[in-house]
This record gives structure tokens, sequence and C-alpha cells, in this order.
């Protein structure tokens, strides 16, 4: 999806004010409102007739929930969301239903801006996975339609952090393993340690696969900051680190880690 690409936006919230203040924070961005939805039920026909790029879900509304129109649309067929709640308990959900972020009113005007580019650039991701399946299937003779011109994807160079008020930008060389932490992820470089909201599945398709390696579900290593690959008792596996770091290996990912390692040049 080019930059300049009206994402197509459905907002969804029982409270007209509410849904204004979103309306008015989506003019100032490259989006296109597609429809608006006071309710779940609502909320539901217009995901299924207009397929948005993005949906913002309130939480709270009367009789069906935002998590109960994800639960009836279906996580694996909801489009890119971001919950809307005003009680922070429901975040933890939120994200076990696979949500993109949650905005918890009342919420800052950059905050909202951040979030839209977040949104803007998971979407982005997913139509560069979606071509990259068109291209293995390509390859093994099973593609059913043609492949767009010139797919790519354009890896992280840097991640920016938000740190006591501040933004700071670390270089991904900088990066020795990425670890999750519910909704966070924390980036390990030295003595550093930076914490992000961000998904490990969004994280692993970003960084290059040249350079970085999903040893767990849990946990991403930089390759060249590997020293050697440790069978323990009980024929579990992990990895130690050039600084002395042990991140354990999924037994389901230490053949492909062994191979990817021995062609480290």
């Amino acid at each position: 999806m080019p930059n300049s690409a009206p994402l197509r936006v459905l907002v969804v919230d029982d409270e007209p004010l509410a849904r204004q203040r979103l309306l008015d924070l989506l003019a100032l961005e490259v989006a296109e409102i597609v429809g608006t939805a006071a309710s779940g039920r609502e909320a539901i026909k217009a995901i299924r007739d207009e397929q948005p790029d993005l949906v913002f879900l309130d939480v709270q509304m009367p009789g069906l929930t935002g998590l109960d129109v994800v639960r009836e649309v279906g996580p694996e067929t909801m489009p890119v969301t971001v919950f809307v709640t005003a009680f922070d308990q429901h975040a933890l959900q939120a994200f076990e239903l696979a949500a993109l972020d949650y905005l918890l009113k009342p919420f800052e005007d950059e905050r909202f801006h951040r979030t839209f580019a977040r949104a803007r650039d998971t979407i982005r991701l997913r139509q560069a996975g979606a071509l990259q399946d068109q291209l293995r299937a390509l390859l093994t003779g099973n593609a059913a339609e043609p492949l767009p011109p010139n797919p790519a994807t354009d890896y992280l160079e840097r991640i920016a952090v938000e740190m006591r008020g501040q933004l700071r930008v670390v270089p991904v060389e900088r990066i020795d393993y990425i670890a999750a932490d519910g909704p966070y992820a924390e980036l390990h470089a030295g003595t550093d340690t930076f914490v992000i909201r961000e998904r490990m599945q969004t994280l692993e398709d970003r960084l290059d696969p040249a350079h970085f390696f999903r040893i767990h579900r849990s946990t991403i290593v930089r390759l060249d900051r590997v020293e050697a690959l440790l069978t323990a008792p009980g024929g579990d596996y992990a990895v130690r680190l050039t600084d002395g770091t042990r991140l354990r290996v999924s037994r389901s990912r230490r053949d492909a880690l062994a191979e990817r390692l021995g062609t480290l040049g």
C-alpha cells in the first residue's frame, strides 16, 4: 500500500461525542471514513459490508460489546482493530483477541496519531505478507492469481522508543535480543533495556531475517550475537550469547536455527 493511499476506516462508539472526536482526529490523517456505528450489531454489519482496513472499536457498548463483535466476526477475519476503552482492565482481553492496540479514554491527540501510524504500518505488512504467500505459491506451481508487480519489504533499521517523555531511536544493529512481556516487547541492547508496545509477530516480520531469528514464541535473537547452541539436560535447547546470556530455544525451531547458524560467515 503506498503511503499516500488512504486507509478505509470504520468508527464504532455508542457515544456521539466520542465518535466525533475520532472523526475529527481522522480528518488529519490519510483516511477514508467508510462508516460509523453506534452499536455492536451495527458494527458487525458494517465490517462485513464495508470490509474496512481499520476499525476503531469501543469496548463498552450496550448489548454486544466490542469484544463480542470480535468474537462474532472472528479474530482471523477482523480488520486491523484498535479498541477504545475507559477501563484499563479490558486492555489484556483486547490483546488476547488480537487487537493492534487500545486507546484509553481520555487519550491525547499524539497518542491517537501514533496508534494510527502503527495501524498503517501493520496493514502494509499484512499486504506484504499476502504477496509473499503468492510468491511461494508461484514457486510451487500453486498460484491461483498473478503476482502484483514489484513486491518489496522494507526492514526496520531503527526503532523509536518512548522514555520519560522523550522519543529515543534505537538502531536495530544494537539489539542483542528481544523478549516478549505481555503486550510489550523488551529490546535488550548491551546493558540497556528498552520497552515498546509491539507484538513479537510484527517485529519478526519487520526485522531482516538475514540478521534476526525467532528462537521461541517469546524471543527473537540477533544471529551474530549467538556464540553457541546448547543442549540442556532433559533434551531442552538454549543459546548462549557473546555476553553470556542464555536464552531458551523451542524444540520446533532448533533445527532451523542450527541451519541458520551454520550459514553464518
